[in-house]
């Protein structure tokens, strides 16, 4: 990217109420270390998907957009083309703007296998994914790449899929990967925590939040408590927004 005086370099995050942002504070501190200051990075907060053809349209000077909750899928129909890692996924987390329009990919199946990968053990063949939105597709696609069987929780489940009140003792002995990939317990609302039965895990399970504020959540203090392994979702978050930068840089 051309780094002259009167060039600027605008990067942002699409969401929903996204005050909270690590990738704004992460960027900010990225530019500034790396001295490149006509580069910015803000939020773009939009309540509805459809809001995004204005934001595009008015901010012409764009070069690369992250998107987060709950629009890592709706994104897909405002893309020009889509890297075939994501449209396998079906959810999108990072835009590059070129000249042939929006593309869209994937940089959470990045994060989130480089980060598991140093906890899981010869004994996690098996993970329960609870929810099914944008993230926890790419975390799927990454058991899927693994090796390691995978089944969604959800409070709503379609074919194939578990509820919460089908977790047993059984099924949480056989299923020692769980992985949270919904908003519950993110601060302010930090009490809150997937209703799964806590009382069965052991020192056998891995659990992992995506959620990395606070940094341990009420899901992985219930895991500690019972001498689980645990990892928050800092390192992924990190390692998704590096794969972006590097995917912008190209």
């Amino acid at each position: 990217m051309e780094n002259t005086e009167n060039t600027k370099n605008r990067f942002g995050l699409v969401g929903k109420n996204i005050a909270y942002s690590f990738s704004k504070g992460y960027f900010t501190q990225k530019f500034s270390g790396l001295n490149l200051k006509n580069y910015s990075y803000e939020n773009f907060d939009i309540q509805e998907i459809t809001e995004f053809k204005d934001l595009i349209d008015h901010n012409k000077d764009i070069k690369g957009l992250n998107v987060t909750i709950p629009y890592k899928e709706a994104i897909l129909p405002f893309l020009d083309q889509i890297d075939h890692k994501a449209a396998k996924i079906g959810a999108v987390n990072t835009i590059k703007f070129t000249k042939e329009g929006l593309v869209g990919y994937n940089t959470d199946v990045f994060g989130f296998q480089d980060s598991i990968a140093p906890h899981l053990k010869k004994h996690h063949k098996k993970a329960l994914i609870l929810g099914t939105g944008g993230a926890s597709k790419a975390v799927a696609f990454v058991f899927d790449e693994l090796g390691i069987a995978r089944t969604f929780v959800s409070r709503n489940p379609e074919a194939n899929q578990w509820s919460y009140d089908d977790l047993n003792e059984s099924i949480m002995a056989e299923y020692t990967v769980i992985v949270n990939c919904t908003p519950l317990g993110t601060s302010p609302n930090i009490t809150a925590k997937p209703s799964i039965p806590y009382k069965f895990l052991t020192e056998w399970h891995l659990l992992f939040d995506l959620i990395y504020n606070p940094e341990k959540t009420a899901f992985l203090k219930e895991g500690e408590a019972r001498g689980a392994d645990i990892q928050n979702g800092h390192k992924m978050l990190a390692i998704q927004a590096e794969k972006a930068w590097e995917i912008w840089n190209l």
